[in-house]
């Protein structure tokens, strides 16, 4: 039961080891992938050893398509295995003999674990699972008949000298998605965009998506890796993802392109810091300044310094208008008679009329 009162269903897993039959039991929120592999993780945690073999169900979280010879795994649940360093060998569909001590161990929990809980209320799979560990401890100490002894001791003196030992760290649940990458080298993930090497533009990847943590894979081999992010619409790019010409770019920044225009003259200085200052991003002025600086090249250094000046004087802050004024060789006219700058008129309206 929840915490508004309403009364839902826990769907319970149930494992067994082969010769001893030692039982473990969870109720899970749901029979979703995340939920089957934490129960799995669970029941390898309680048996405190690895099995080297798997015989789950055909159910649709283990086997993607199933095939009497050569069934497909859920590629999350390969992984897992692959993690612990055991095999998955489904059970054949309809062949419910190929897992016969699990079918007993779902009839063993049904009797001695579900049914004397039956009418006990649980507000939460906490507190039902602490009851169904404890109703499991009594049935994997209780003797079973004909055997003289019970699922522990069997366990402990057979099963679990056989067990592969525990890895280092448990297995982080996570989930394979297929993704193209788009032109501006980043693939799209739950609405945010993570990048990639650019050489993989438009090529088909694999993503693992854990909690925290997303790799791409090109081929089995994995080719980047990032924090996970959920926020939609953002990006997150590495550099050494970028081509060249987009490193070089970042490479930018106001007070850089400031210095080196003051390598020409304070005027191309306060120049290009006046049409980084009149965009709504700075970044959207760099290409304009850089034009400026680079005008150098063709024009001497003292006639873009005297351009430079002219532009200012006149309000014209832009590529276009130092370009015009050295193409017309108006940078040795004389201020007096300046003609970029506009004379008074009341059918003029001014920059002010648009701010």
């Amino acid at each position: 039961m929840s915490q508004t009162g309403e009364i839902t269903e826990a769907p319970v897993f149930v494992a067994a080891m082969g010769f001893s039959s030692f039982t473990y039991a969870e109720a899970c929120p749901s029979e979703e992938l995340v939920h089957w592999i934490g129960a799995h993780a669970g029941a390898i945690s309680y048996l405190g050893g690895v099995p080297h073999i798997l015989v789950p169900d055909n159910t649709k979280v283990a086997v993607t398509s199933p095939c009497r010879y050569e069934p497909d795994l859920n590629p999350t649940y390969a992984e897992m295995a692959a993690h612990y360093g055991c095999a998955v060998i489904p059970a054949r569909v309809g062949k419910p003999k190929d897992k016969a001590k699990v079918e007993n161990a779902v009839l063993q929990v049904e009797r001695w674990v579900i049914a004397p809980l039956r009418d006990r209320t649980f507000f939460s799979l906490a507190e039902a699972n602490l009851a169904i560990s404890e109703r499991l401890d009594f049935l994997n100490d209780r003797t079973m008949k004909g055997l003289g002894a019970s699922r522990r001791e069997l366990f402990c003196r057979i099963d679990r000298p056989a067990l592969l030992p525990l890895p280092s760290c448990p297995y982080e649940f996570a989930t394979f998605k297929r993704a193209r990458v788009n032109i501006d080298y980043h693939v799209e993930v739950e609405g945010h965009y993570y990048s990639v090497p650019y050489r993989l533009v438009h090529e088909r990847v694999e993503v693992r998506l854990t909690q925290r943590t997303l790799e791409v894979y090109h081929r089995g081999k994995r080719v980047a890796s990032h924090p996970r992010s959920y926020a939609k619409g953002r990006a997150t790019t590495q550099d050494d993802h970028r081509p060249a010409s987009h490193r070089a770019c970042l490479e930018w920044t106001p007070s850089r392109i400031i210095s080196w225009a003051e390598r020409t003259g304070p005027a191309t200085a306060e120049l290009v810091s006046a049409i980084m200052a009149s965009k709504p991003h700075p970044e959207m002025g760099f290409r304009s300044c850089l034009g400026i600086i680079r005008l150098s090249a063709r024009y001497s250094p003292e006639r873009v310094e005297a351009a430079a000046a002219r532009a200012l004087a006149a309000g014209a802050v832009s590529y276009k208008s130092v370009k015009s004024i050295l193409s017309a060789g108006l940078d040795g006219i004389a201020d007096e008679e300046d003609p970029l700058v506009l004379p008074e008129h009341e059918n003029i309206r001014g920059p002010e009329y648009y701010n």
